[in-house]
C-alpha cells in the first residue's frame, strides 16, 4: 500500500493534491492543522497536512512494438467447454465400446452353429438374438443420444441425460456433467461474496472520502453522519463520486431554510435592527441593504444608528447616507430611539445599526434590549462572521438569543476557508438564514441567501 503526506496553506488545496497524484481511490488516513515554526513562535504561518493511502493495481506488461499482433483467442462457450471436457471423451469412449460389442456380435454369429431344423432354429434363435439384438439397439440409443448432446445447439448448460434400459451409462453420464457443473457452481459461489467484498470496499472508500471533504468544510459529525447514511443506498448502488456530491447537494439544500427578502408592508413601515459582536460588518451590512432597497428597488429608505461608542462608526454611516442622499438618526437613548422612528413614519424602510456587543457583556447586551424592544414592529437581525468558530458561534447566538432574533445575517464570505459553520448554526439553533455578504463593496457585495448556493459551496468547494 502506498501511504503519503500532502501539505498545504488550504485543506481544500491539500485533498486536490491528493485527488490529482493519487486518484479517487485513495483513502484519507488523517487530516490535521499544523503551524510551521517561526522566530522565537513568531510569523508562523498555519498549514493542513492529509495522509492518504492507496492499493496499487498490477501494472499490465506493455507490449513488444516489433512483435505482430495476434489475434485473441475466441473464447469458448460454455456448451463448447462442456463438450471439450466430457461430452467429447463420452462419444469416444461409447464409439470404441459398440465396436468392440459389433466385433463381438459377429464372432459370435461365425462361430454358433446352424440350427437343426427351422423350428428349433426359430425356438432358439428367438431366445438367444433377442437379448443381442436388444443390447445393441440400446447402444445405437446412447450414440444417438450422446451425439445429439454433444452437437446440440442450446446456449444453456445441458441438462443430465437418462438412458432407458441402459443402467451402466447412466451413472457414466450422469456423474460426468455433475462433476462438470459442480466447479461451475463452486466457482460462482466463491465469486459472489469476492465480487460483493470488493464492491463494498470500493463503497466503504467512496463514502470516507467524501466524509473527509465534508470534515474539511468544518461539518459538525452529527450533521455529517446524517449525509452520509443518506447517500449511502446510492453508493453501494455503484454511484460515482461526481453523482454522490450531487445528490449531497440536494440533501443539503433540503435542510437548510431561508427567510428570502425583505417583506415590505403594504400599509406601514418596515423595520429592521441589525445586531452583533463587534468587527462583524453590521455598518457597511447597513449601507449594502439600505443601498439595495432604496437604489436598487426604489423605496423610501432612513437610517438610525445607536453606536456612539465606535470611532468613527458615525461618520462612516453619515457618508453612506450621503451619497445615497439617505436621513441619517443617531440616538443614544430609547426615547430618542421612539422619536426618531416616529419621525420616519412615513418610509418604507427603516434600518437600525446598533453598536457592536461582546457575547459575554450581558449588561451591554441588556441595554440594547431596550432599544429593539422600544417598537413592536423591529424585526431583529443577528450579523455575525462567517470566519468565527463553530464554538464562538454558538456561544454569539446563545448570548444575543436573550433579544427577539428573527433571522441570521452571515457577512465575510470571501474571507472564510469553510462554510460548514453556517449550516451547523443554523440548524442547531432554528434560525432562518437571510443575507451573505461577500466583500466591502456597496452594494455589490451582498447577496439573498438561498439553501442551494449555500449547499453548493460547502459541496462543490471542497470539491474543486
Amino acid at each position: 500500500m502506498l501511504v503519503k503526506t500532502f501539505q498545504a496553506e488550504q485543506m481544500s488545496e491539500a485533498l486536490r493534491m491528493v485527488k490529482a497524484e493519487m486518484g479517487l481511490d485513495a483513502m484519507i488516513l488523517s487530516s490535521k492543522k499544523e503551524r510551521r515554526k517561526g522566530i522565537l513562535g513568531f510569523f508562523s504561518k498555519p498549514y493542513f497536512e492529509v495522509t492518504a493511502a492507496l492499493e496499487p493495481r498490477p501494472v499490465a506488461p506493455r507490449p513488444n512494438p516489433y512483435q505482430e499482433e495476434q489475434p485473441p483467442p475466441r473464447e469458448l462457450s460454455t456448451r463448447e467447454e462442456f463438450q471439450n471436457s466430457m461430452l467429447g471423451p463420452l462419444a469416444r469412449e461409447v464409439r470404441e465400446l459398440k465396436q468392440r460389442v459389433e466385433a463381438l456380435t459377429r464372432k459370435d454369429a461365425a462361430s454358433a452353429a446352424p440350427p437343426a431344423d427351422k423350428g428349433q432354429r426359430g425356438e432358439a434363435g428367438g431366445e438367444a438374438e433377442a437379448p443381442r439384438t436388444f443390447a445393441k439397439e440400446e447402444l445405437e440409443e446412447i450414440k444417438k443420444l450422446l451425439y445429439s448432446a454433444v452437437g446440440a445447439k442450446d446456449n444453456g448448460l445441458p441438462k443430465a441425460l437418462s438412458f432407458p434400459m441402459a443402467d451402466a451409462a447412466e451413472p457414466v453420464v450422469s456423474g460426468a456433467i455433475e462433476t462438470f457443473a459442480k466447479p461451475l457452481h463452486a466457482t460462482a459461489a466463491t465469486a459472489a461474496p469476492a465480487a460483493s467484498a470488493a464492491a463494498d470496499e470500493r463503497t466503504q472508500m467512496v463514502l470516507e472520502l467524501l466524509a473527509a471533504e465534508l470534515r474539511a468544510a468544518e461539518l459538525s459529525p452529527a450533521a455529517i453522519d446524517l449525509l452520509v447514511d443518506h447517500i449511502r443506498p446510492a453508493a453501494e448502488a455503484g454511484a460515482t463520486a461526481h453523482q454522490l456530491r450531487g445528490m449531497l447537494v440536494q440533501t443539503l439544500s433540503g435542510m437548510v431554510k431561508c427567510a428570502g427578502s425583505v417583506r415590505m408592508k403594504k400599509n406601514g413601515t418596515k423595520i429592521m435592527a441589525v445586531v452583533g459582536p463587534t468587527g462583524v460588518g453590521k455598518t457597511t451590512t447597513i449601507a449594502k441593504l439600505a443601498a439595495l432597497h432604496a437604489l436598487n428597488r426604489g423605496l423610501s429608505v432612513a437610517l438610525v444608528t445607536t453606536d456612539n461608542f465606535r470611532v468613527g462608526a458615525v461618520e462612516q454611516l453619515k457618508t453612506y447616507a450621503k451619497i445615497m442622499d439617505l436621513p441619517l438618526e443617531v440616538v443614544s437613548t430609547v426615547p430618542e430611539m421612539q422619536e426618531a422612528l416616529a419621525a420616519h413614519a412615513d418610509k418604507d424602510l427603516i434600518l437600525i445599526d446598533t453598536a457592536g456587543r461582546s457575547p459575554k457583556d450581558s449588561e451591554r447586551i441588556e441595554e440594547l434590549k431596550g432599544f429593539v424592544e422600544c417598537h413592536p414592529g423591529i424585526e431583529t437581525y443577528l450579523c455575525v462572521s462567517a470566519t468565527t468558530r463553530p464554538r464562538e458561534l454558538d456561544e454569539i447566538v446563545a448570548m444575543f438569543g436573550s433579544l427577539p432574533i428573527a433571522r441570521l445575517l452571515f457577512t465575510k464570505l470571501d474571507e472564510s476557508e469553510s462554510y460548514g459553520c453556517i449550516v451547523d448554526t443554523h440548524l442547531k439553533h432554528k434560525l432562518p438564514l437571510s443575507y451573505f455578504t461577500t466583500g466591502q463593496k456597496v452594494p455589490e457585495d451582498i447577496e439573498l441567501a438561498t439553501a442551494r448556493r449555500l449547499a453548493t459551496l460547502v459541496v462543490k468547494e471542497v470539491a474543486r
